[in-house]
């Protein structure tokens, strides 16, 4: 069983799925099997929830003030995991802010509206925007919704904006100056916060 709960730097980390509708060019997981303190972050077969359950219980979060779900997959293709682990944290441990980092393929994803039940679960989502065009984000996610996924993230960050204080969207800094500062422009004009991502430090 691949590692569900990891540790890097000063944050705690929950792994619950590799599935991802996208294979970005930059993604950290095709460059090695595991980071933080994870030996390995791919699982022989998906988890369920009993197996997520078990790893929190057992997990020591004493000094913890962030849970982040984000692992070698997209958090929301597990969806009834994803929204059962953090209701359960939240429950056993209701001081700890929990962070979403997702793609923003969820209602795509899902096949059905996420961002409010989402944003009223989690104190902060973080969405990869990655590129600020369309065609930009499909060659660089090589997503399996080309020519939609751009927008749903748009429309997902903007849905999640009016039920989440806490909204980000973010870049890796593989990306142009340019179209940095593009990106920029266009996640102020949907109202959430902006954070260029380090490639090197992986987060």
């Amino acid at each position: 069983m691949a590692d569900i709960i990891y540790t890097l730097g000063t944050g705690v980390y929950v792994n619950i799925t590799n599935k991802c509708p996208c294979n970005c060019a930059f993604c950290i997981r095709s460059k090695k099997d595991a980071i933080g303190s994870a030996s390995n972050l791919w699982f022989d077969t998906e988890p369920i929830f009993d197996d997520i359950k078990r790893e929190i219980e057992g997990f020591d979060f004493a000094n913890c003030k962030e849970v982040v779900f984000c692992g070698y997959g997209e958090p929301t293709n597990a969806y009834d995991n994803l929204v059962n682990s953090a209701l359960l944290i939240k429950k056993r441990y209701p001081d700890i802010k929990l962070r979403l980092n997702t793609n923003g393929l969820s209602d795509l994803i899902n096949g059905k509206p996420t961002a409010k039940e989402l944003s009223r679960i989690f104190d902060c989502i973080s969405i990869s925007l990655n590129q600020p065009t369309s065609e930009k984000y499909d060659l660089l996610t090589r997503n399996i919704f080309k020519g939609k996924a751009f927008d749903a993230v748009l429309d997902f960050t903007r849905e999640c904006v009016k039920y989440c204080k806490n909204v980000r969207m973010t870049v890796v800094d593989v990306i142009s100056k340019e179209d940095i500062e593009a990106s920029r422009k266009l996640v102020k004009s949907l109202g959430a916060d902006f954070k260029v991502r380090s490639y090197e430090k992986g987060r």
